[in-house]
């Protein structure tokens, strides 16, 4: 499997082809953030590591980037079987 790119996701936010988890959603409510700054978050960051699901086998990343405040945010997000992004969880960091 070829490895995501920071570019992919990049492009997956600008065309509107991602999810959010429950638990996302929650998160970005519970930092007072919204889904400009998760977008923002992807579209200024940089994946600073990437985790492998010991059972599933499923890679996700974590990408550290900037929310419109211009705090520092994390998004852990993964890439789903249809092609979408999926955002796992996103946090003030």
């Amino acid at each position: 499997m070829a490895q995501t790119t920071i570019s992919h996701f990049r492009h997956l936010i600008r065309t509107l082809n991602y999810v959010v988890s429950t638990h996302a959603a929650e998160e970005l409510e519970d930092d007072s953030l919204t889904i400009l700054d998760l977008e923002n978050i992807v579209l200024t960051g940089k994946i600073i590591e990437r985790q492998r699901d010991t059972q599933t086998r499923e890679v996700k990343c974590v990408i550290s980037g900037i929310a419109l405040d211009g705090s520092t945010a994390e998004a852990v997000v993964k890439l789903g079987f249809t092609g979408k992004l999926v955002v796992i969880t996103v946090y003030l960091s």
